[in-house]
């Protein structure tokens, strides 16, 4: 069987090259401009080339790879930005990715990419009054799509124009991995196939993953499966760990809304807010009835790799094992992907090509 090989843009701190590293894809270069994650994927991957800016890359004169995987800027996209959709300067870039495949198909007379998969932020779905999705199925397709006489986007659907098929779903990490995991971040999968009807067997068949064993070491936070704090630290009290939301928060207490800021605390088993990049994470512990001697703290580097699904101590260090600073780390993690839901993916397509 030949070897499947993968490219990976706006490559971040290489999940989807990870990701597909356990089914036997060949991760084979990677586009980023970020310090910090490149030398973290050069770390992990050290024969991956490594290309720089993609506006600089040709896609007809790079290696020729089957499978081209993208998580182009979400910034003006995402409901807490600045709205200003695919017209923005940072998610514009999304049609630098799309020029490269279109690029690398007329060099080698349509054979590869075979598959291309997008990830973004749901955001993507609303944003330009929801034309900015319309634009995304039609760059791939090269055809018009209508709009759904719905008015809005279906959290999952398929399309397909000028013989590329196009398959979209909404995945929320916190139901995916074993255990699941425990940080709500949902983002639209975009999978379009070049060479024929497989996109929607890769994103919606049913199928087992690979899963890392789970840690119980120092700084593990006890969430729905996850090993929890021994009776023998807790004196056979109950352990209290809240996260909440911190920019909900932040706008009750400005408002004066005792009710919404209360409600800013969730409940013990509520997942953690989706992680951003430029901000901080936190969450709150106490052992049952004695709220007042509770105690609020920032999540851990470390903590953020479980969140994320990724192998402990993952964003650490960088190449010649030089280490990657908390501030960059949380950065990276931040605009990162949950392994799970790229794991699925990608063993959605080792096992359709």
């Amino acid at each position: 069987m030949k070897l499947l090989t993968l490219g990976s843009l706006f490559d971040g701190i290489g999940v989807f090259p990870l990701a597909a590293s356990f089914y036997g894809v060949k991760p084979v270069w990677a586009s980023e401009v970020e310090k910090a994650p490149i030398a973290i994927t050069k770390r992990h991957f050290p024969n991956m080339l490594h290309l720089g800016d993609i506006t600089k890359i040709d896609g007809g004169e790079i290696p020729p790879v089957h499978i081209i995987t993208f998580g182009s800027p979400c910034q003006d996209l995402s409901n807490i930005g600045k709205r200003e959709g695919l017209a923005g300067s940072k998610s514009n870039l999304f049609y630098q990715a799309l020029r490269i495949i279109e690029e690398m198909r007329c060099a080698t007379n349509g054979v590869y990419p075979v598959i291309a998969v997008w990830e973004n932020v749901m955001g993507a779905f609303s944003s330009n009054n929801r034309m900015d999705f319309k634009a995304v199925l039609e760059s791939f397709t090269g055809s018009k799509i209508p709009m759904p006489t719905s008015g809005g986007w279906a959290n999952a659907g398929m399309v397909r124009g000028n013989n590329v098929d196009v398959c979209w779903r909404l995945l929320d990490a916190r139901y995916w991995g074993k255990p699941t995991l425990a940080q709500r971040r949902r983002r639209i999968f975009l999978v379009a196939d070049f060479r024929g009807n497989r996109a929607k067997e890769i994103l919606f068949k049913a199928r087992d993953l690979q899963s890392f064993p789970a840690s119980c070491g120092k700084n593990r936070l006890s969430s729905a499966g996850s090993c929890g704090i021994p009776v023998k630290e807790t004196r056979r009290n109950i352990p209290i760990i809240r996260p909440f939301q911190e920019r909900r928060m932040r706008s009750a207490a400005k408002e004066k809304n005792e009710t919404g800021f209360i409600g800013s605390f969730g409940k013990t088993d509520d997942p953690f807010p989706t992680m951003l990049a430029g901000s901080v994470n936190l969450f709150s512990f106490w052992y049952e009835g004695k709220e007042k001697e509770g105690f609020i703290r920032q999540l851990t580097p470390l903590e953020c790799e479980r969140l994320m699904g990724l192998p402990e101590g993952w964003t650490a260090f960088g190449e010649q094992e030089k280490a990657i600073s908390d501030y960059a780390r949380y950065k990276a993690l931040g605009n990162s992907i949950a392994v799970p839901c790229a794991e699925y993916i990608m063993a959605g397509v080792a096992e359709s090509l």
